[in-house]
């Protein structure tokens, strides 16, 4: 590597200030763009992270080493090192509540914490599934407020057993945007219950069909909606 002289290279003050640290020194100045960790730059590294998640998910809830070996075309040992792994983020473990999903959401795997709901937790209706096949966004957790959700398809009893509504231990909320309006698309029954109690704004996850609506979606309510802290 060719040396240069400082004098011609840096400004006269930035010289100065360098000179404080290493007169007559002889350094090395990276260029800011050294080799980057094994699969970094490509985003390979965070694929591997979000498929062996969703093997040790989909382990806990039942499918056997061989199914996942099949599903994912890996041999049953890598499928046990995977799941065995004491590297694995215990703190992603899926659960179909609000925390569970937060935790997800804040490191950007929402899709994958919707995978998991959808594989393991939830009746998936015609309608939902028809959302899903097209690739959709997926946008959350936010604090939504219930007022802006289409009352369509909801049961409001006057007389709604509240008893079995602890709020805590359950799932966002799934609500469909499309065309400037949000839709519920599962759980009816808990968004009546939250409107019939009153609640006012409830962690919700927004499944967005297009990127002209993701758009549309953030215009109409980027500046409005508040992202949920896990301790919420």
């Amino acid at each position: 590597m060719k040396y240069e002289n400082a004098c011609d290279v840096l400004p006269e003050e930035l010289l100065k200030e360098v000179q404080k640290y290493a007169a007559g020194k002889l350094l090395y100045i990276p260029s800011g763009d050294e080799k980057k960790p094994w699969g970094e730059s490509s985003g390979y590294r965070a694929q591997l992270k979000r498929r062996n998640l969703m093997i040790c998910n989909k382990y806990a809830h039942g499918m056997t080493i061989s199914e996942l070996a099949d599903e994912y075309f890996l041999s049953l040992d890598s499928i046990k090192k995977i799941i065995y792994s004491k590297k694995n983020d215990k703190s992603l473990t899926y659960a179909p509540n609000i925390i569970s999903a937060v935790q997800y959401a804040n490191v950007g795997m929402v899709e994958e914490w919707m995978q998991c709901y959808l594989l393991f937790s939830v009746k998936v209706t015609p309608a939902l599934s028809a959302l899903v096949k097209e690739d959709p966004i997926y946008f959350g957790v936010v604090k939504l407020p219930l007022r802006l959700v289409q009352r369509d398809g909801l049961c409001m009893k006057e007389n709604h057993d509240e008893t079995n509504l602890n709020i805590t231990d359950r799932a966002p909320l799934i609500i469909r945007y499309d065309e400037g309006k949000l839709y519920s698309v599962v759980q009816q029954e808990l968004l009546a219950a939250l409107k019939q109690r009153g609640v006012n704004a409830y962690p919700t996850i927004i499944v967005l069909k297009r990127s002209a609506d993701y758009k549309r979606f953030m215009k109409q309510y980027g500046q409005v909606l508040f992202f949920v802290d896990a301790g919420e």
